[in-house]
């Protein structure tokens, strides 16, 4: 991971010179697994992140602003109790490793004065927020590891708080060339230099190994036969003493088409080439604050879309399992004229049949009087026989009848559950999910207790906004019922409505100001746009209708987001995001 003990190092560095002597106003907890702490210094106010997120843990000062939960979880409380109006002492890394802890001088009950502190474990799963009083005594934690977790240490209120087993690697503050060289000498030819540097240096993480290895080499997979031994370990001298001497470049690695981040540090990397962005700033925190901002969001969004989720994945798998069904009883009935023949052939040929007979060999007049053979039941008499051959024509054609019917429900049911699972992979807020889940109680797919009856209609979020290199307002849904809004009430006549061929995603509409016409260059970003916000978001030429707002209409009793349209022209066009929502 990016958060490795280099970069603990610097954000400890950070915090010292930051918020040391500063005074704790006040602390949140947003999540089970997060505390903020806001902290006054004489050189202003900070936001200080502790997150022991299984999957983003970490440290660091942030602008971010929370929402949190209308009661303070115990943890928040006991913090508040012990640590408000106390003055932040010490900020220490253990060990190089990732474990931060925050002494924090405060009076107690009796008027004393006493320092307790916060630690923090940055170990991916593992990873805690640790309240402990100044006898190392832990007073309460983010995660409680009992016995049944953890044979070998336990974080319960009451224990004694003690570190992690320690690693036996070489601190980078404390690096020696000569051990180092001993350690290397010892080493088989064919070893990486950056799976060597992992075993043998504190807190270094694949990243910063290979970005060593990749200064010293040009490129990553170096063995040690490949190099000259006592030149790499002078790159690697250089990064340590760096450390040592609190000399980082913190930076951010970022996609150049999309701007997602992919990697941060407090050095500068080098090893992703031309091929991405490399956006550096002061301090480690900024980085560190606009990689996890993206993510962290991205990563509770999914946690809570999960059920929501499932359920419309549950319901497409009905829909599926729906449609094959019916489709083999279509296919089925498509043979029944052969019924109706052998009835109408018994029917008219009843003189030769005789009661007992299991076949009869008759002329068919539907097909120039060939001879065609037909089976009976033995124990029924002919009549009864020519009546159940029309009896199964019969419910041959009720079975079409019935199979096409429910087959275009289906289609049109799993279509709209593909758009509504498009605006759940779209959605970038909790509002957004709480529109989704209000369309799908609306629609009968979630059931409606007493308490959600009493619950608010969620307000409608508007759509998100865009301007294209010739200045046209572009508008695009982000869930049906914006799709809906956007459409049916928000448009003109003479505004361009797109939307991806056949393919669920969002409605999007060019405001043309009454014209009615739009540059073409405005129409392909519209419809980049388009392609982006849906389901062929990762495709290449993705074909994009596009039309008049006149020409598009809802169907009475349709579902939300779904409407029929005419007149109208197809674009083929790469997603792309044209310009930043403003």
């Amino acid at each position: 991971m990016s958060y490795d003990g280099f970069v603990t190092h610097s954000i400890v560095h950070e915090l010292n010179t930051k918020i040391v002597g500063g005074k704790v106003d006040k602390i949140y907890q947003p999540e089970a697994d997060e505390i903020i702490i806001a902290v006054r210094t004489f050189t202003g106010s900070y936001r200080l992140l502790l997150s022991a997120s299984a999957s983003n843990a970490r440290v660091h000062l942030t602008e971010a602003k929370r929402e949190n939960p209308m009661t303070p979880p115990m943890l928040c409380m006991l913090m508040r109790k012990h640590l408000s109006g106390g003055k932040i002492v010490a900020v220490n890394q253990i060990e190089f490793d990732r474990i931060i802890r925050i002494d924090i001088e405060s009076y107690n009950e009796l008027g004393d004065l006493g320092v307790k502190s916060i630690i923090i474990e940055i170990m991916g799963r593992h990873s805690n927020i640790i309240f402990v009083d100044e006898n190392n005594k832990i007073l309460d934690s983010a995660k409680h590891v009992d016995y049944t977790v953890s044979a070998v240490r336990q974080i319960l209120p009451g224990f004694i708080y003690e570190l992690p087993p320690k690693q036996e690697k070489t601190i980078p503050t404390e690096f020696s060339i000569l051990d180092f060289m001993n350690d290397l000498a010892v080493q088989s030819g064919d070893m990486l230099l950056d799976k060597f540097l992992l075993s043998k240096i504190m807190g270094i993480s694949p990243l910063i190994a290979r970005e060593i290895v990749y200064r010293f080499a040009g490129h990553t997979k170096v063995t040690k036969e490949e190099v000259d031994e006592a030149k790499f370990v002078t790159y690697v001298q250089s990064v340590c003493q760096d450390m040592s001497n609190n000399i980082y470049s913190p930076c951010v690695v970022l996609e150049n088409d999309s701007g997602k981040p992919l990697a941060f540090s407090c050095i500068e990397l080098t090893q992703y080439g031309e091929g991405v962005k490399l956006e550096k700033a002061a301090d480690i925190s900024e980085v560190i604050d606009i990689y996890y901002l993206v993510r962290a969001a991205q990563e509770r969004m999914k946690q809570k879309s999960a059920n929501i989720l499932k359920l419309v994945n549950n319901n497409i798998d009905r829909c599926t399992k729906k449609l094959v069904m019916h489709r083999r009883n279509l296919e089925k009935s498509k043979d029944r004229e052969k019924y109706k023949i052998c009835g109408d052939l018994l029917t008219a040929n009843m003189y030769r049949v005789e009661y007992g007979m299991s076949e009869v060999e008759v002329e068919n007049f539907y097909d120039d009087n060939k001879p065609i053979v037909i089976k009976l039941e033995s124990d029924i008499s002919p009549a009864q026989n020519a009546q159940k051959f029309y009896k199964k024509y019969n419910k041959a054609k009720v079975t079409e009848e019935h199979a096409l019917e429910q087959i275009a429900d289906a289609e049109d049911e799993l279509a709209y559950l593909e758009t509504v699972l498009d605006s759940i992979m779209k959605a970038e807020s909790p509002g957004d999910l709480s529109e989704i889940k209000y369309e799908l109680a609306e629609e009968g797919y979630i059931s409606r207790s007493q308490n959600a009856k009493k619950k608010k209609k969620p307000q409608k979020s508007g759509p998100m906004k865009f301007v294209s290199s010739d200045g046209y307002e572009i508008l695009v849904g982000r869930n049906n019922r914006q799709n809906d809004e956007l459409t049916i009430r928000m448009s003109y006549s003479t505004d361009i409505w797109l939307h991806t061929k056949e393919i669920p995603g969002s409605h999007t509409l060019i405001r043309t100001n009454g014209t009615g016409e739009a540059p073409d260059n405005t129409i392909i970003e519209a419809a980049q746009l388009a392609a982006y916000y849906s389901k062929a978001k990762n495709s290449v030429q993705v074909p994009v209708d596009y039309t008049q707002v006149k020409n598009v209409k809802k169907p009475n009793g349709a579902k939300p987001g779904f409407v029929i349209y005419e007149r109208n022209q197809t674009v083929y066009v790469t997603p792309k995001i044209i310009k930043e929502e403003y």
